[in-house]
């Protein structure tokens, strides 16, 4: 069983994620999951949605290089090594992992260049602030 993933090619400046974002949005396209990685200049920002077709169209409508891939989506045993004894049955065949990223969670994590303003500007905002105790705990 695969799934489709979207990687969308964005410049690294401020506005380029959430501008993603809102289109897909404004499309009623639902995220459910996504990954960000980035050099200097640029970023790969990939994402699983409800419905990929609709949303490579949107964001191609709006100028963004998009490409349509497929992916692998596993439902790990929620315990110490789950992940690793996964991920050890492919690798060990010799299959090489590209990347992993987690899906369909409320919890997302942002790195920012100025956390402390960040934290400000969310504090009374419709927003929960998860703290690492509590990620520990679930």
């Amino acid at each position: 069983m695969k799934v489709q993933q979207l990687s969308v090619f964005i410049e690294n400046k401020a506005g380029r994620v959430s501008e993603v974002t809102d289109i897909l949005g404004e499309a009623s396209v639902n995220i459910r999951g996504f990954s960000v990685s980035d050099t200097a200049e640029f970023g790969i920002l990939r994402l699983i949605v409800d419905k990929p077709e609709v949303g490579m169209a949107s964001l191609r409508h709006a100028g963004f290089t998009v490409k349509e891939n497929e992916v692998i989506c596993i439902d790990l045993p929620d315990k110490p090594g789950g992940l690793a004894s996964v991920l050890k049955i492919v690798s060990d065949a010799g299959v090489n992992i590209e990347y992993v990223y987690s899906l369909i969670s409320t919890y997302v994590v942002i790195n920012v260049g100025d956390a402390d303003r960040a934290l400000q500007l969310l504090k009374d905002q419709p927003v929960r602030l998860v703290s690492h105790e509590e990620i520990a705990s679930v």
